[in-house]
This record gives C-alpha cells, structure tokens and sequence, in this order.
C-alpha cells in the first residue's frame, strides 16, 4: 500500500507503473533530487493536488 509519507523515488521503484499516474497528475519531480527526500505527499501539496484521490489512484493501480 502506498501511503503519503513514502517517498516518490521509493513509489516508483517499488511500483514502476505508479510513473504514469504521477505524470498525469503533472508531478514530473519523480527524476529529480527533491524526490529522494520529499515524500509523496510533500511533493503533492507543492503542486496543489489533491493528495487522498492521488492515493486513492495509486493504490488502485498497484492492485491490478
């Protein structure tokens, strides 16, 4: 399960598919060196996104 305190380097190692999601919510930073130690829902609210239905997305897509 991911949750809002991992960080995106770790979601997308993890769970490589997640990279298409973070995309689309436009967080590109998963390449950058804020990722390694900004988490997920750091990274999120910087960006003014809905950090619950991220979540909500991510796991969703790890399920399958």
């Amino acid at each position: 399960m991911i949750t809002g305190d991992m960080s995106i380097t770790e979601i997308v190692e993890k769970y490589p598919k997640t990279a298409d999601i973070l995309l689309s919510y436009g967080m590109h930073c998963f390449g950058c060196m804020a990722a390694r130690f900004e988490n997920l829902e750091q990274g999120a609210l910087a960006h003014g996104i809905d950090v619950p239905r991220l979540l909500k997305d991510l796991n969703e897509a790890i399920k399958n």
